[in-house]
């Protein structure tokens, strides 16, 4: 009894490792996509690009922005100076020319690239990177891509904003708001609203967070931390009246000695400029969502 308990076990822990092991790519198996001469193919992720490969040199690319690869076929000379002959500046129709390696921040899509002429009118410009050519790769335990910061931002957003705000700072006919805080994992999600009662609109310049002394008796010993988050929901830097945007950070402590000061600073030149301090009992307190 206890040998068939045993094999039952091992069989259903061999099953559970069958169904959650990334499965095994073949370049057969690859999806395919089509390139000529002349033509940048444009291949569009959900998230960050972390970095692609080219598994041939017949094939060049950069990233001209953080969630597109751009590439084209490599132009070569049919010989170097020496006369030694290099990679063919000819290919034909149909012929196969490498893989394609897009690694993002959670996972990794591979597409194996064939030649077409350019009398092919149907050739594809742009991709967008399917869920079925995503095959998922692990990070630290509890990483969060940026695709998932903004769907939990998206969440909090989707809130109404809370009626007291936790801090509140008001100047210049600003209004400069702490909503609330909100925690998952090892992340924290700032939710602020700046709202402008005066008929000029508003150009953001900076949005500074750091850390900084509580008591400074001195401007020289005053040590200041600057805090970067790691992302931020809306990259928006003009408003007229409401603006309201989720920061996110890693997860961080201070000791009450100290305080999270963030300041809002206008484009103009004599700009209107707002401060607020936070303090770490208001990141304790950080609800769940």
């Amino acid at each position: 009894m206890r040998t068939l308990l045993y094999t039952l076990l091992l069989f259903a822990a061999n099953l559970l490792i069958a169904q959650t092991a990334t499965k095994e790519q073949i370049i057969s198996d690859l999806p395919e996509i089509e390139i000529t001469d002349g033509i940048n193919l444009h291949i569009i992720s959900p998230e960050p690009i972390q970095y692609v490969d080219l598994s041939t040199e017949q094939l060049t690319g950069d990233l001209p922005a953080t969630n597109i690869a751009r590439i084209k076929i490599t132009d070569h000379p049919d010989s170097d100076e020496k006369g030694k002959i290099k990679i063919p500046s000819v290919l034909f129709n149909g012929d196969k020319i490498g893989v394609i390696t897009v690694v993002a921040q959670s996972f990794v899509a591979q597409y194996k690239v064939v030649y077409k002429n350019q009398d092919n009118l149907n050739i594809i410009t742009n991709i967008h990177i399917q869920p079925e050519a995503m095959q998922p790769v692990e990070f630290e335990k509890m990483t969060f891509s940026n695709l998932e910061l903004r769907k939990f931002a998206m969440d909090i957003i989707q809130k109404k904003s809370e009626k007291n705000p936790i801090r509140e700072e008001k100047n210049l006919k600003l209004s400069f708001q702490l909503n609330n805080v909100y925690v998952i994992s090892d992340y924290i999600f700032l939710d602020m609203t700046i709202k402008n009662n005066s008929n000029l609109s508003y150009d953001i310049e900076d949005l500074k967070f750091s850390l900084e002394d509580k008591k400074i008796h001195k401007a020289t010993n005053n040590q200041s931390v600057d805090m970067t988050p790691l992302f931020q929901l809306n990259p928006q830097t003009h408003f007229r009246k409401n603006f309201r945007n989720i920061y996110v950070f890693k997860k961080f402590t201070y000791p009450s000695s100290k305080v999270m000061m963030i300041r809002l600073i206008e484009e103009q030149l004599s700009g209107r400029t707002i401060e607020m301090k936070v303090n770490y009992s208001d990141i304790l307190k950080a609800d769940t969502f």
